[in-house]
């Protein structure tokens, strides 16, 4: 499955299938949560947070390309991602975009 972040694939004439997308609410243990709350005196990275986000976002992608999939959809294209604080401590990802065919000549 082609995943682009633009609106065409060059070359390519498509068919438009309909809007994709998935989405994921995370959340770290509370153990790592004291641990990102102590970082924030010194400052820096908090990775257990960083490290979180990229599994919710690799879970979003895979839900947006599974519903794809289902479309019978060869591209997802004009991808974008979201994210949103849905409570202390949990974050909620989406990934969007148009599922399209390659149309064959």
């Amino acid at each position: 499955m082609k995943l682009l972040n633009i609106d065409y694939i060059p070359g390519r004439e498509l068919e438009v299938l309909e809007i994709v997308k998935g989405n994921v609410v995370m959340s770290k243990n509370m153990g790592k949560d004291i641990m990102a709350g102590l970082k924030t005196l010194v400052g820096g990275e908090i990775v257990g947070y960083t490290e979180m986000l990229n599994q919710a976002r690799q879970i979003a992608v895979k839900r947006m390309v599974d519903e794809a999939e289902k479309l019978g959809a060869d591209a997802v294209i004009n991808i974008r991602y979201a994210s949103s604080s849905v409570m202390q401590g949990a974050a909620e990802i989406i990934a969007y975009g148009t599922a399209v065919k390659y149309v064959v000549e």
